[in-house]
């Protein structure tokens, strides 16, 4: 066990070990008893569901042409997004959210962001709390997005889920601003990261997270500003490896 205290957050799943978003990765996160988070991207495939990929476009992670909508939920779940990680990973498809609820629930909480650029993905809001709501999860997950329409909308279809802003700026109104957005979480880069506004959130009752946190040194000397504070890694082997 790592003997840090801050909670450790797998982005994309354990992405440094194993596929980005796929439930490979999701498996290894899992594997680290500290793991108490893991974040994942979310869009609509063309049959309206919820599925877990960062991209709007296949190319990167899937070697697919065109847009995660022109596809079925299903014909994602086919695609090979795997191989491009490690030839050993061959054929791990693109997962649904439902999916990963299922796979994770009492297990590890998941911080959910939604990427709905613009109003694109028309509806998702409705469809992601659903299942939270369906999956008994909605007082146990977190739903953020750099979108702050997407998270206002949340905020209007439940008053139960958490919502949470995704930023990597440090406006001087930023208390004032989550508070008006009703969110009491704050996902940020962690260069911006510093014991002020760790004081300043706290005071706001807003948890922070900082995001992504790859180097041993660098995550020591997060953990070192406030043991709340939620460290975002797509390697938690190095997170553990920071504690000992």
């Amino acid at each position: 066990m790592s003997s840090l205290l801050n909670p450790c957050v797998a982005h994309r799943g354990a992405s440094g070990l194993a596929p980005e978003n796929t439930m490979a990765a999701f498996h290894a996160a899992l594997a680290f008893p500290f793991v108490q988070w893991m974040e994942l991207d979310v869009q609509l495939s063309k049959d309206g569901i919820p599925v877990v990929i960062h991209d709007d476009t296949l190319r990167r992670t899937a070697n697919t042409a065109g847009r995660v909508n022109d596809y079925t939920a299903e014909q994602l779940g086919q695609m090979d997004a795997g191989s491009w990680f490690a030839k050993s990973f061959a054929g791990k498809g693109i997962p649904t959210l439902q999916q990963v609820m299922e796979e994770t629930i009492g297990r590890c909480r998941l911080n959910i962001e939604l990427k709905t650029y613009g109003g694109r993905y028309p509806g998702m809001e409705q469809k992601v709390v659903d299942l939270l709501y369906r999956s008994g999860l909605q007082h146990d997950a977190v739903i953020t997005s750099f979108d702050r329409e997407a998270l206002r909308r949340v905020r209007e279809i439940s008053p139960d889920v958490r919502t949470g802003l995704i930023i990597d700026a440090l406006p001087w109104t930023l208390a004032e601003e989550l508070k008006r957005m009703d969110a009491s979480f704050l996902s940020i880069g962690y260069t911006r990261v510093s014991e002020a506004l760790l004081e300043d959130m706290s005071k706001a009752n807003v948890t922070v997270m900082a995001w992504t946190v790859n180097d041993t040194s660098m995550i020591k000397r997060l953990a070192a500003m406030s043991s709340s504070l939620m460290i975002c890694t797509n390697y938690p082997d190095r997170f553990l490896e920071a504690g000992q």
